[in-house]
């Protein structure tokens, strides 16, 4: 999403569809639970001009997060513009320059005169143009003139420190799904890191300045960019999220089934919130399936039939999923569910019939890259997506 923050205050203050369970985008507001303490560490950082990056699972309120906080920052009187893309199909060096450098430039300017002039002044020297045909045509606000070198990787990340300087304004440059920048080749992303990680930098000086938000929904992803390889050491703050309680959670639906009239035992709610890790995004969809079933009270029959619902949803991506695992790896999960964490160990690589300590490494690398398990800083794994835990003990090894 792209916006100026001219705009800002109506986008987040626009009514949402009347329902009390919101799935289909972020939240903010009264419909924002939890986490106040995350969004209260976001302001912070982003008052103190830090680049802050964000990795957890699809779905778990990173956007809500982010969203909410700025929220909070307009409400206490803070001025800023923010500028924001999505690198979710970047397959090359090209497209990402061209789809970052537009979401910028959108947000800076309104008219194809205010875009030209932008182009022309602020990326001059560089193969960027802005091309009056191809804007008519395509709507296209930037365009490359021959093969993007260094030079033109530089001058387009600086712009958002440049257009805060000729602004006067604070810029916060949300960067979603910034693991994408691996699927180019290593020593093309390895050149935007090394820029980047410079710009990151020259962002602390000057009166106005600009602050980068770096989410990612490829949790072990982010992890190989921002903790193995370290690519911008010192150069961000993480924020991690943090389960939303499970009190916040079974109070927000028993309200939200007791504005339309309908009442639910407390105890199926907590066996929901179990099931679903906490995990806000899957029980709103629940807690809405189920709320179009009733009329009244909801029982225990009406929630395994949502459950069902749900699985129907998923259960093509989950085959999928399972389709592409070895029996090894089939064979980790297994072990994980049944809460094993000592892997290596010749009882587990025994019971497990994993062969060796060395093809263990292999296995958890595979599922790790397959944004299927990740670890803890204490080498305890656990299952990304709560569902998906669900569907493949209950009906794929059928337990």
């Amino acid at each position: 999403m792209v916006f100026l923050s001219s705009a800002f205050a109506h986008i987040i203050s626009k009514p949402t569809m009347d329902t009390p369970f919101i799935y289909d985008r972020f939240v903010t507001g009264k419909n924002f639970i939890g986490r106040k303490s995350e969004c209260a560490a976001l302001c912070n950082l982003l008052s103190n001009r830090e680049n802050v990056r964000i990795y957890e699972p699809p779905m778990t309120g990173k956007k809500s997060v982010i969203q909410q906080a700025l929220f909070d920052m307009r409400l206490a009187g803070r001025q800023y513009a923010v500028f924001g893309t999505n690198l979710f199909n970047i397959r090359s060096v090209s497209h990402f320059l061209l789809k970052f450098g537009s979401s910028v430039i959108r947000a800076a300017a309104s008219t194809p005169a205010e875009y030209a002039e932008t182009v022309g002044t602020m990326l001059a020297g560089t193969h960027f143009i802005f091309d009056h045909e191809r804007f008519s045509m395509s709507d296209e606000v930037l365009t490359l003139d021959g093969t993007p070198d260094e030079n033109d990787i530089r001058q387009l990340l600086a712009l958002p420190g440049r257009l805060a300087e000729g602004k006067k304004t604070e810029i916060y440059v949300i960067i979603d799904e910034f693991q994408e920048l691996l699927k180019l080749d290593e020593k093309e992303y390895e050149d935007i890191f090394r820029i980047l990680s410079e710009i990151l930098s020259d962002n602390k000086t000057g009166e106005y300045g600009v602050s980068f938000i770096l989410s990612g929904s490829k949790v072990n992803a982010m992890k190989f960019i921002f903790e193995e390889r370290k690519y911008f050491f010192r150069k961000t703050e993480h924020l991690p999220l943090h389960k939303i309680g499970d009190r916040e959670i079974a109070d927000h639906i028993l309200r939200g089934f007791s504005t339309g009239g309908k009442v639910i035992e407390q105890d199926l709610v907590m066996g929901a919130i179990r099931l679903f890790d906490n995990n806000i995004w899957y029980l709103s969809h629940f807690s809405a399936i189920c709320d179009s079933l009733s009329k009244g009270f909801l029982n225990e029959g009406i929630l395994m039939d949502a459950l069902n619902i749900m699985i129907s949803i998923h259960r093509h991506r989950f085959t999928t999923v399972t389709d592409d695992l070895t029996v090894h790896q089939l064979s980790l999960l297994r072990a994980i569910l049944d809460g094993e964490n000592k892997f290596s160990s010749t009882e587990v690589i025994e019971k497990y019939g994993l062969n060796s300590s060395a093809n263990v490494r292999r296995v958890k690398d595979a599922l790790k890259k397959k944004e299927i398990i990740t670890f803890n800083d204490k080498e305890e794994a656990w299952i990304l997506d709560p569902l998906f835990r669900y569907w493949i003990e209950k009906y794929y090894f059928e337990r």
